[in-house]
């Protein structure tokens, strides 16, 4: 496994819920009937009665991040519209074996066509929500999509930029591992590119794997990963017939 680059942990482009854009309260002091409501006072944190909990860190889980074009859905160059999303066949299989065997689902995926004004941020976001609803069809969540909208010779002048978040940049795993609580070090990356899988060894994940369901790969490809494989569904049967989420040898 190669050493980590120097790239700090960027913002990788990605849908987020907006929690401030809930409503929220605060809560009211509520008394048994008869009585005054006691005057409101600092909230003073109690301890916790077993010590146990106190000390134990929560338990971080592994992830497999996936690329989008080409290991999910057919490689048609710069999909952007409904109509050209196609997922590939033994997607739905994959990942309900990789969520079965305990990983977070995580799309992580370079969109240059943004940045190339060839489609909108809203066109990405429409589409991702197209697919999230297929993937929820099949009983499949997926924890979050990521993706970068950058490109150094991008022509919207506000996505021109070297970035931290397109791969083979680390970028968006780093960030998805720190919102997510992910545990880097027992995670995957598929990916149908080098970049992607030399952005999963940047970020430290335990295995990568790439597919030939999309790009053609190089005769060299395999320095880059640890298995090479048809697509998503063979690469989650060789992840999880693996001793549980050991780094590949």
């Amino acid at each position: 496994m190669t050493g980590r680059p120097p790239w700090p942990a960027g913002a990788g482009a990605g849908s987020k819920i907006d929690l401030a854009a809930i409503g929220t309260r605060p809560i009211e002091s509520v008394a048994p009937r008869g009585r005054a409501a006691p005057p409101r006072g600092p909230i003073v944190p109690q301890p916790m009665s077993n010590p146990a909990l106190q000390t134990a860190p929560p338990t971080r889980r592994p992830a497999a991040f996936i690329d989008r074009d080409g290991v999910i859905n057919a490689e048609l160059d710069y999909v952007h519209r409904i109509a050209d999303f196609h997922v590939l066949p033994g997607v739905f299989d994959g990942l309900r074996a990789l969520a079965a065997h305990g990983f977070e689902l995580v799309v992580v995926t370079n969109q240059a066509g943004i940045a190339k004004g060839l489609y909108t941020e809203a066109d990405f976001q429409r589409l991702t929500r197209h697919m999230l609803a297929l993937f929820a069809d099949e009983g499949i969540r997926v924890a979050a999509v990521l993706h970068c909208p950058h490109h150094p010779q991008a022509v919207v002048r506000e996505y021109a930029l070297e970035c931290d978040c397109r791969k083979p940049a680390p970028g968006m795993l780093l960030r998805a591992a720190a919102e997510h609580g992910l545990a880097l070090e027992r995670s995957v990356m598929i990916g149908d590119k080098t970049s992607d899988t030399d952005a999963g060894r940047a970020a430290g994940v335990a295995s990568t794997v790439l597919v030939e369901s999309g790009h053609a790969l190089a005769a060299d490809a395999l320095a880059h990963a640890d298995h090479r494989c048809a697509d998503l569904r063979a690469a989650a049967q060789w992840i999880c017939a693996r001793p549980p989420h050991r780094p590949a040898d």
